[in-house]
C-alpha cells in the first residue's frame, strides 16, 4: 500500500520542520517540505498532499507578533488553501509557531478579537517537558487516544486566552483537544494546550509532539521504563492521523 504523503510548510526562521518531518515519516508518511515563499496555491505539492503541518520554530523572529508574518505569507501567496484542504477532508496540524499561525489565518474557533494566544503568564520564555490529555472531542488526531501525552514546550507567547462566550462554546463544541495536566506552563485558559476546529480536522496546539518520538527522548524513561515510556510518546498523535487518513 501507498504511503499517504504530507507537506511541511516551513517559513524563514522556522527550526521544527525536519523534527516534524521525522515524526510524519516514523508514522508512515511520504514527506515533503517546502518553505512557503517558493509555492503558489495552485502547486501540485500542496493539491496532491493528504496532510499538510506548519512547523514551529520562530518565523520571521516573531516580529510584529508570533505567527502573523507566516500567516500573512500563507494569505498572500497561497490564498485559502488551508480551508480548500480541510473541505476536501484532508486533516492541517500547526504546533506553536504554527499554531499561532491558524489563529492569525482564522481556521480556528473564536480566532481574531474573541480567541488569541498571548505572553506567558510567566512574563518569560518557557522550554520544558509537559504532561498533556486528550479529553473527548471533536478532534481527529487525538480520537481513541487514553492516557497520559508527554511532550517539550518552547514558547513565550502560548497562553490561550478567550471570552466567556467562546469559552463556553469551545468546551460544549467539543473544539478542546488538548489540555496541560497538572502544571499549566504559560496560563492557558482551562488549561488549553490544543484546539481543533468544526470538522475536527484542523488542530492547533502549542506543545511540541514532534520532539517526543522515542523513549531516549523521554526525561523520565529510565524511571518509568521503555514500555511505559513509549505508551506516552508524543508520536502517537502522529501514528493516530495516520490511521485516520488510511482509513
Amino acid at each position: 500500500m501507498m504511503q499517504p504523503s504530507a507537506v511541511v510548510l516551513r517559513a524563514p526562521g522556522t527550526n521544527r520542520d525536519g523534527d516534524v518531518a521525522d515524526a510524519l515519516d516514523a508514522a508512515g508518511f511520504t514527506v515533503q517540505l517546502h518553505d512557503v515563499r517558493h509555492l503558489e496555491r495552485s502547486d501540485a505539492a500542496l493539491t496532491g498532499a493528504e496532510l499538510i503541518v506548519i512547523a514551529g520554530g520562530f518565523s520571521h523572529a516573531d516580529a510584529l507578533g508570533a505567527g502573523r508574518l507566516f500567516a500573512l505569507d500563507i494569505e498572500h501567496r497561497l490564498g485559502d488553501v488551508v480551508a480548500h484542504h480541510v473541505a476536501g477532508g484532508r486533516p492541517v496540524l500547526g504546533i506553536c509557531n504554527g499554531f499561532q499561525t491558524l489563529v492569525r489565518l482564522g481556521v480556528l474557533p473564536g480566532s481574531g478579537m474573541r480567541a488569541a494566544l498571548g505572553h506567558n503568564a510567566s512574563g518569560r520564555f518557557e522550554c520544558r517537558w509537559v504532561t498533556l490529555e486528550a479529553p473527548p472531542s471533536r478532534c481527529v488526531w487525538t480520537r481513541d487516544l487514553d492516557g497520559p501525552i508527554d511532550c517539550p514546550i518552547a514558547h513565550g507567547e502560548g497562553r490561550f486566552v478567550c471570552d466567556d462566550a467562546t469559552w463556553e462554546s469551545l468546551v460544549s463544541g467539543g473544539h478542546v483537544a488538548l489540555r496541560y495536566v497538572g502544571d499549566n506552563p504559560n496560563g492557558s485558559r482551562g488549561n488549553v494546550a490544543g484546539i481543533c476546529d468544526a470538522s475536527g480536522l484542523v488542530l492547533g496546539m502549542m506543545p511540541h509532539p514532534e520532539n517526543s518520538l522515542v523513549v531516549r527522548q523521554h526525561p523520565l524513561h529510565r524511571r518509568l521504563g521503555d514500555d511505559a515510556t513509549e505508551s506516552r510518546l508524543g508520536l502517537r498523535l502522529f501514528r493516530n492521523v495516520r490511521a485516520h487518513v488510511a482509513a
